[in-house]
């Protein structure tokens, strides 16, 4: 490599210096290539998150739809919807693997004299033109499928996507590989599909779905009436006003009025979960525990005997937060999870091209590697990538292996005796890691039915309303607060928070809500999460599923504790998870309210009962914080280890190229 001239009477003493030379040139192409410059060619192909080529092209143009019934066991007739991928309106005929979704919101409607469809979002139409065979299904009782709606994600409708994905495996266009995709309700689907182990369906990627509804519908046994409402006029509004498209065979729509006829008998959610107070409640008129029967939850052990894999695309401020995590932890098949800084319906076109975009190449990544046997290092990356909000722009998204980060430190932020100084509250308390001192302290509160977390929250959103928190300031005075000095840095945290909570009340019963918010510099209150518990249900037991360790209320009818009035119980709950960096300048609120009337049924007393939350070394009310005391550290180290790699080949060089000339010079001047 180097030309060196060498006498046969330097021969010998130079062997060494040789041998040192390659060492130092393996050191230094090994430093070269771990830097990350490799060859151009190596280049060509690209498969990393939310971004994709080389590896599988959009080579259609066009397509061909058709749509028919499928009978399914018991007659019910499932309207769907077949797309085929077509290069100049030519419909490819050779097998393709298939993506389809069960939907509960229409598969295809007529407007303005043109058909519309579930299939037409960029979320289908790329896969279409990556060369798959797309479907959509109306669920019965729903669309233009015959049958009533009994019962959410009921066993019958579960069922039906057992049999209709077998009938997709088996059609001659498909290749005998299936997959699902859809968001929310249909995201839920998949789910459940899985759960019947059908042995076509080979991946799956669920989006803003949930694991448990009665933690989402009953959150610590507190009803969200007006999310549950706002769903139940949403789809009967969809099921019998404003109607699907009828199928090809349906010329004169006879067939979809029939349809339309049996879905006056569908059932709305809020009547049916209305009466089910209890986790082992029994629907009257289906004899079922839907909160053991009719979610995924109820599907765990054949989720994960299926053995499919799962892409899990999920939001910080979506109303199934907690859900996302939730099946991370307890789906045993190959997964991932994405966890960005969106709601369930991003109304925002920054924030929709923020969280779709990514979704759509990852859709693409993960079918390609699963339905077509594509290599394209998906499965290589770490499981877990999740946003931390106000974090510096070049370091937002992280990656994980496992949750709850094993660096997180679980920190108690105490309740204690103000004045903090920052809002007109009823208390105005101070938050602190300062443990309490006081034997005595309390604060007391008279309810106040008012309070409210808003019009445009989270569960809003859900049921595709608005998302704009307000600012919380003005609920913030009518509840118990307890904030933080002034942070002096940038603070983050990433997880679960759990408040426990000692409180009485003049009544028997009571719903604590408990408000994470952000305080800036200008007083204003920003919501950043939040939790809630109905005091009769503070019992804690095991979970039957893996609960990420936090406090797990069965909510079992027998497990109903009245509070003693006068007399402190725990309250213990979790809020949704988050990853925040709480901006130095700002402060961290604590907002203790017993009513959040825009959201959840709370039982009105007149007069309203009066509530102590105690703040004392016997009876300590605190919160635990997920803090990531170091949130730039994992940055820093990869950045550090870079630059070390480089500088190390950098020396290496520079030094071979300073030795090498200085040897020359020695070895000329020698007899």
């Amino acid at each position: 490599m180097f030309n060196i001239k060498i006498s046969k009477k330097t021969n010998a003493d130079c062997v060494w210096l040789m041998g040192l030379l390659r060492i130092l040139c393996v050191c230094a192409c090994a430093a070269f290539v771990l830097s990350g410059n490799l060859p151009a060619q190596e280049m060509e192909k690209i498969s990393k998150f939310g971004e994709y080529k080389g590896y599988s092209e959009e080579i259609y143009d066009s397509s061909v739809r058709t749509s028919q019934y499928l009978t399914m066991r018991d007659g019910i007739k499932i309207a769907i919807d077949i797309v085929r991928p077509a290069q100049a309106d030519k419909v490819h005929e050779d097998p393709l693997p298939v993506v389809w979704t069960h939907t509960r919101y229409r598969r295809s409607f007529v407007r303005d004299g043109k058909l519309r469809s579930e299939l037409d979002s960029p979320f289908y139409q790329t896969l279409l033109k990556h060369g798959y065979v797309l479907a959509a299904a109306d669920v019965r009782g729903s669309g233009a499928s015959f049958g009533s709606w009994q019962g959410i994600w009921s066993q019958e409708e579960t069922q039906d996507a057992y049999e209709i994905t077998e009938w997709l495996a088996s059609q001659p266009w498909c290749d005998g590989k299936i997959g699902m995709a859809g968001g929310s309700y249909l995201g839920i689907t998949q789910l459940m599909a899985a759960g019947t182990k059908p042995p076509h369906l080979k991946a799956i990627f669920p989006v803003v779905a949930l694991l448990d509804i009665y933690a989402v519908a009953y959150p610590g046994g507190v009803f969200y009436h007006d999310f549950i409402q706002h769903w139940s006029e949403l789809t009967a509004k969809m099921d019998t006003q404003v109607i699907a498209a009828p199928v090809d065979e349906d010329k004169d729509e006879a067939l979809l009025k029939s349809a339309i006829a049996d879905h006056k008998l569908s059932r709305p959610l809020i009547e049916i979960f209305m009466p089910l107070k209890y986790r082992d409640s029994v629907d009257q008129v289906t004899g079922v525990q839907p909160f053991y029967t009719w979610h995924p939850a109820a599907f765990l052990e054949g989720i994960n005997e299926s053995v499919v894999p799962i892409y899990l695309w999920c939001g910080w401020m979506d109303s199934f937060t907690r859900e996302g995590f939730s099946m991370f932890r307890n789906f045993k098949n190959p997964k991932k999870i994405v966890m960005g800084a969106w709601s369930h319906s991003p109304r925002d076109p920054d924030i929709q091209k923020e969280a779709f975009m990514p979704a759509i190449v990852e859709e693409i990544r993960w079918f390609d590697y699963w339905l077509k046997g594509i290599d394209n290092g998906i499965m290589d990356e770490p499981p877990i990538r999740y946003h931390v909000m106000n974090a510096p722009k070049d370091n937002e998204w992280r990656t994980a292996d496992e949750w709850p980060l094993p660096e997180q430190n679980p920190t108690k932020y105490y309740f204690h005796a103000g004045p903090s100084g920052s809002v007109a509250s009823v208390n105005d308390g101070r938050l602190s890691t300062e443990q309490l001192s006081s034997n005595s302290g309390k604060d007391d509160y008279a309810v106040d039915y008012t309070t409210t977390s808003g019009t445009a929250t989270r569960w809003d959103n859900a049921v595709g309303g608005s998302f704009d928190y307000p600012d919380m300031t003005a609920n913030d005075e009518k509840g118990l607060t307890y904030t933080t000095e002034t942070l002096e840095k940038d603070l983050e945290i990433t997880g679960h928070s759990v408040v426990h909570l000692w409180a009485s009340s003049t009544a028997t019963d009571g719903d604590f809500f408990a408000l994470l918010e952000e305080v800036d510099a200008e007083g204003v209150s920003h919501y950043v999460s939040e939790g809630a518990l109905r005091a009769s249900h503070r019992a804690l037991h095991e979970p039957y599923y893996d609960n990420l360790g936090l406090p797990f209320h069965r909510s079992h009818e027998e497990d109903m504790v009245e509070l003693k009035p006068g007399e402190p119980a725990e309250l213990a709950f979790d809020l949704q998870p988050i990853s925040n960096v709480f901006n130095a300048g700002n402060r961290i609120r604590i907002t203790i309210t017993c009513a959040d009337k825009d959201n959840a049924s709370t039982p009105e007393l007149s007069p309203p009962p009066t509530v102590s939350v105690y703040r004392n070394t016997q009876h300590a009310s605190y919160i635990t914080l997920p803090v990531i005391q170091a949130a730039d550290e994992s940055l820093a180290a990869d950045e550090t280890s870079l630059g070390l790699i480089l500088g190390i080949a950098l020396g290496v060089i520079i030094f071979v190229i300073v030795f090498t000339t200085f040897m020359r010079r020695r070895l000329r001047t020698k007899p």
